[in-house]
């Protein structure tokens, strides 16, 4: 057994056994980031891959389907009714009759709940408020439901209005000055509002996430009117923001007005190259929109910007965890995808493995879950012991395959 194989053995046995949930949280175990819905993610991947029964994946499924699950309009992906949905469609399918009853009647709440909330969305566009990230990004907005929707119900009119809304999203508004359509009135940490609002550009909560699901969807074969052009839009925003240096091009976690009317970003240089806000994420979606578009410029253009970004010892270094959000499991995740579209970029991924095995260690400061805890270390370390793709599909939720 290697070394990588036994770090996950360990991650396993620390994550084998649930709690009981708070009673004071009690919607902690619906939390695809946090709580049991994302460790259930890891369990069911692994013993998809043989590597451990059932038992463990079917104890943490049924701590994040106890109780009454949430499919209010404040549910997303990595929240309530779509999180324990998506959970429950990755079981593979000789233990997914277990789940059948439960993941059909929340199937429906989502669709419910996709539309609702593109009625909500639509409204808000047509009064023409500014966004925000609630409504639109990938984890609390309709982009994280469309995820689940072109993995589960690619076909349906739920999937199709998530798509025009998007489409409609990258429209510019204003009369003085015109902004992106997904530009919103509070502060990157949607603490606090913020004079003139921002532009996002990550994966997790800004523009990236729309373009990764409107180029994975395209690219199935699954689009609506003006979905190339909204593809193409967004690609020139990143384009416009895009800044050149020694070890590569590198994009801005967001703009503001300052940034708009000086025609350059406030940041001094790039920062984590991670999945959520990092040139990680940005170019695993450029590479999509190329493919997606059948753009070989563009594609080539964004994975020389993934190659040169994640051979960079100066970017690099600002690593400073193995988290699947912005340390090295969603790096070398992403990468993987990204090399599978491009064999070329394989040679990136032993150094970043080398990375995440020596960091990732059971037992975090950020507890067990997925997003920064133990387990989204642990399954991706799972593509790194196996060097194959997902069995379970997992990583969907992060858009990147």
């Amino acid at each position: 057994m290697n070394a990588a194989a036994r770090r996950l053995d360990d991650f396993a046995a620390h994550l084998a056994q649930p709690g009981d949930n708070d009673p004071n949280s009690p919607w902690a175990g619906q939390s695809l980031a946090s709580g049991a819905a994302g460790i259930a993610l890891f369990h069911s991947e692994y013993a998809a891959r043989g590597l451990a029964r059932w038992v463990p994946a079917h104890r943490w499924i049924s701590q994040a389907a106890a109780g009454d699950i949430s499919a209010s309009d404040t549910t997303g992906l990595y929240l309530g009714a779509p999180a324990v949905a998506f959970v429950l469609h990755t079981a593979p399918p000789k233990r997914a009759l277990l789940y059948e009853d439960a993941a059909q009647a929340l199937h429906g709440e989502v669709l419910a709940l996709a539309h609702r909330r593109v009625d909500t969305a639509t409204v808000r566009i047509k009064e023409k408020r500014a966004a925000s990230f609630g409504e639109y990004d990938t984890f609390h907005g309709l982009t994280g439901i469309g995820a689940y929707l072109l993995r589960t119900a690619p076909e349906s009119n739920a999937m199709e209005r998530v798509l025009d809304y998007l489409v409609a999203l990258t429209q510019p508004v204003g009369t003085d000055v015109r902004v992106p359509g997904w530009w919103v009135d509070h502060d990157p940490q949607r603490g606090h509002s913020l004079p003139g609002g921002h532009g996002n550009l990550g994966a997790a909560h800004g523009i990236t996430g729309p373009l990764l699901l409107l180029a994975q969807s395209l690219r199935r074969g699954h689009d609506v009117t003006g979905q190339g052009e909204a593809i193409r839009t967004i690609c020139g925003h990143l384009d416009a923001w895009r800044q050149d240096s020694g070890a590569g091009p590198w994009w801005p976690e967001h703009i503001t007005r300052g940034d708009l009317a000086a025609g350059r970003p406030h940041h001094p240089g790039p920062g984590r190259p991670s999945w959520c806000y990092g040139t990680t994420g940005i170019a695993r979606a450029g590479q999509l929109a190329g493919i997606a578009l059948n753009d070989t410029a563009l594609k080539a253009a964004y994975e020389d910007a993934l190659r040169h970004c994640l051979s960079d010892p100066s970017q690099l270094s600002t690593v400073v965890d193995a988290s699947l959000c912005h340390g090295w499991a969603g790096i070398y995740q992403t990468a993987f995808r990204a090399a599978q579209d491009a064999p070329h970029l394989r040679t990136l991924l032993p150094s970043l493995g080398d990375r995440l095995l020596t960091t990732a260690t059971p037992d975090t400061e950020q507890g067990p879950g997925f997003l920064e805890g133990d387990a989204g270390c642990a399954l991706a370390l799972t593509t790194l012991t196996a060097t194959t793709a997902p069995i379970t599909g997992w990583d969907s939720c992060l858009l990147i395959n």
